[in-house]
């Protein structure tokens, strides 16, 4: 090969190299952080069930459902649930008192509009679920004005979720 063949190639082994320095550092900087992300999402995770159960324990998990223990006794259970929203997808954790009532819902993410359909993670609509039956939850919950589409989609997964959760439980 002459030095004339050698420049015609010299950008696409240049490129090439960069690419795999970049891919490299990508792959280490992953590899350094996946541990912490980790424990983070696992603390979040904590975070929101423990708003739902503050005397949980324990868990264990089977079913995409989390059997919730505190000192060994059942507390409830708990597990995620997530609908399109007005803006987005809304992500939602539920937690069941027993196998009919709801103990409490938490608003993990959403999109919605702020001052609008964010009003969807505030207690006045948060609050309505603890303690409903689950059969009660789509007729008995009162929707939000101005945010109807993020509310009733809410409600509608909460409602749909519980009851196919309770079934795998039985």
């Amino acid at each position: 090969m002459q030095l004339s063949d050698l420049k015609k190639y010299y950008a696409v082994i240049f490129l090439t190299f960069i690419v795999m320095v970049s891919v490299s550092l990508l792959g280490l900087t992953y590899n350094l952080t996946e541990e912490q992300i980790k424990r983070q999402e696992h603390e979040q995770f904590l975070a929101h069930l423990t708003k739902i159960f503050p005397d949980m324990d324990d868990f264990e998990f089977e079913n995409d459902i989390y059997t919730l223990y505190d000192n060994g006794d059942l507390e409830g259970y708990a597990f995620f649930a997530s609908t399109p929203g007005y803006s987005g997808e809304i992500k939602i954790m539920v937690g069941l008192a027993n196998k009919e009532t709801i103990k409490g819902i938490v608003i993990i993410s959403h999109t919605e509009t702020p001052g609008i359909g964010t009003r969807i993670t505030e207690p006045p609509f948060i609050s309505q679920f603890e303690g409903m039956a689950i059969d009660l939850v789509s007729s008995e919950i009162d929707t939000l004005t101005g945010a109807t589409i993020s509310s009733k989609a809410v409600i509608e997964a909460v409602s749909k979720m519980a009851m196919e959760k309770v079934a795998l439980l039985d």
